[in-house]
């Protein structure tokens, strides 16, 4: 039998494609993957955000080194602020004056006692030699960064001990400058007495009075003082004035050799006559 000129029509469930129920399937399905991706893209950003808000950062800006903190971010530093204001100080933008290029600037800690450690190098740097000059306003520089140190609590035991020579170093330092400080005090002191020592004033007796009491033991102190602060040679000792009255002269009579023959022949002369004188009456 000849197959016919026109074609059969289709099948009319063929001709419809997939049903329905497959097409929610696989709609079902591409939102599950979807969403499986997107939880897992959100719970890797979440978790390197976690781990970049405990990071921190050192970096120098405008000659400052200034202490960064990571965002709640996957990336992003901004200077960190500490919530608890006794350690603002420890914390905050550190003058550099000119020591920008450090080993520390540009590194990432993973937690805070790291952050300290790489802190603690950059301070006993700066401070050191500025404990050990006799300008005073290095002092003062070196003990507010011995200060600033003394409040980081993740040092290292080898820093601790730095640490101890340091506040060795200071304690040294401010009591030269303490010692110096009252030197200058006690001449100012005794300047001012002598002031008003000189002047008609009400006080007149009383300052001088005070100036002829105190004088002289104030001066060999601040002359002590100035050699000990500044490594001069010790002043010579004051000799202290001989009191009481002094002892009663002895006197001494010499008389000639001479004399005291001619008085001894007189003397015998005298005795002979005398004796001669009984005789004749006897």
């Amino acid at each position: 039998m000849s197959q016919s000129r026109f074609p059969m029509p289709p099948d009319d469930a063929a001709s419809q494609g997939p049903s329905f129920t497959a097409r929610l399937g696989r709609a079902l399905r591409n939102v599950l993957i979807f969403s499986v991706v997107l939880a897992a893209a959100s719970a890797g950003l979440y978790a390197r955000s976690q781990l970049n808000a405990k990071t921190w950062s050192l970096a120098v800006v405008e000659g400052r080194l200034v202490v960064l903190k990571g965002r709640l971010l996957p990336f992003g530093f901004e200077p960190y602020e500490p919530p608890d204001p006794r350690f603002a100080e420890a914390y905050a933008p550190l003058e550099l004056e000119g020591n920008t290029a450090l080993a520390v600037v540009g590194q990432r800690f993973g937690d805070r006692d790291e952050l300290d450690r790489a802190l603690f190098s950059v301070l006993e740097l700066l401070a050191r030699p500025r404990v050990a000059s006799d300008l005073p306003r290095d002092t003062e520089r070196g003990v507010a960064l011995v200060r600033r140190a003394e409040a980081l609590s993740g040092l290292s035991e080898a820093q601790l001990v730095t640490l101890s020579s340091l506040r060795a170093e200071v304690a040294y330092a401010v009591a030269r400058h303490q010692l110096d400080t009252s030197r200058k005090q006690l001449d100012e002191a005794v300047l001012q007495l002598k002031l008003a020592a000189d002047t008609g004033s009400r006080h007149q007796k009383a300052a001088t009075q005070l100036l002829l009491s105190v004088e002289p033991q104030v001066r060999a102190l601040s002359d002590a003082l100035r050699a000990a602060v500044h490594n001069l040679p010790p002043p010579a000792p004051l000799v202290a004035p001989v009191t009481g009255a002094p002892a009663p002269a002895t006197a001494t009579v010499t008389r000639p050799e001479g004399g005291a023959q001619a008085a001894d022949a007189g003397a015998g002369e005298a005795i002979d006559a005398g004796a001669a004188t009984d005789l004749d009456g006897g």
